[in-house]
């Protein structure tokens, strides 16, 4: 029981530090995002990268698309038929699609999959 307490505690405030970065993420992503449509160069570097999920079930990959697309500048597109990655459209690739897949799995597949499992 003591056991079971100590990860439920564990869990509550791994579920709350995914909160505050996904609000600190979407408020930067509005940030960048208002600054692309009120200046008037163009700095947007647009594309679809294919990033590996380590998510498996319904849940874990619903989760972390509708994060993806709630997150300012990023559209979840779709997943792979065989469940294996998804397919995002980023507005800011900058010339580096391996850093942003980094990120994502990192910051928003890692952490959401710590306070599911």
């Amino acid at each position: 029981e003591e056991g079971e307490k100590k990860n439920y505690v564990k869990r509550v405030w791994l579920g709350i530090n995914l909160l505050i970065f996904f609000i600190k993420e979407v408020i930067v992503s509005n940030l960048r995002v208002t600054m692309e449509v009120i200046t008037p160069n163009f700095s947007m570097t647009p594309g679809v990268i294919k990033v590996p999920l380590d998510a498996k079930t319904d849940l874990e990959i619903t989760l972390l698309a509708n994060m993806c697309t709630m997150t300012p500048g990023t559209v979840s597109l779709d997943v792979s038929e065989d469940r294996k990655y998804l397919y995002i459209h980023a507005m800011y690739i900058d010339g580096d699609a391996e850093a942003l897949k980094k990120k994502f799995k990192d910051d928003f597949e890692a952490r959401l999959l710590e306070v599911l499992r």
